[in-house]
């Protein structure tokens, strides 16, 4: 077992299950303005951001010196009509990444997470610290969707109110 928190990564998919208990379709797909996302499209992003870190990782395992990919996270999610998906199929891809993810890190030794790569940045960044970051990431945006949800609810009481 190598010295990361691997089940910390793991958990990210329950937090998330969690932080959209409850909402509808509705409430998923609303978005304050066109310029923010919504919770669904705040999902994809992360499914797609699992997928680059998990790109990432496995070419710094294989040693092949190249720079790691930077990715334009807005362009992805309209490019893909991200909006259009559905939250729970988003979750089933983010939870297989995760666990296929779960056992390549259980059977990485010390070395290996501490081997290193040159980001878009041009800073070098370790395996460890990749793995850390993701969940942290999600994290971060689990406070975008607490903020999208307490949007959507002032919305909604305001607009109940403007009916009575």
């Amino acid at each position: 077992m190598s010295a990361i928190d691997i089940q910390a990564y793991l958990d990210t998919h329950l937090v998330l299950t969690q932080a959209i208990a409850g909402l509808d379709e509705e409430q998923l797909k609303w978005k304050e303005t066109e310029a923010k996302w919504s919770v669904t499209e705040v999902l994809s992003h992360l499914a797609d951001h699992n997928i680059v870190v998990s790109f990432r990782i496995r070419d710094i395992l294989a040693d092949t010196k190249a720079q790691l990919p930077a990715f334009n996270q807005d362009l992805w999610v309209s490019g893909q009509h991200s909006n259009d998906g559905n939250a729970a199929d988003i979750l089933n891809v983010f939870w297989a990444l995760l666990q296929y993810n779960g056992l390549l890190f259980g059977r990485l030794s010390e070395q290996d997470l501490d081997k290193t790569g040159i980001n878009f940045k041009g800073e070098t960044v370790r395996v460890r610290d990749i793995i850390q970051g993701f969940t942290k990431h999600v994290h971060h945006h689990l406070g975008q969707i607490d903020r999208i949800k307490a949007a959507y609810q002032a919305q909604s009481s305001v607009a109940q109110g403007g009916n009575v």
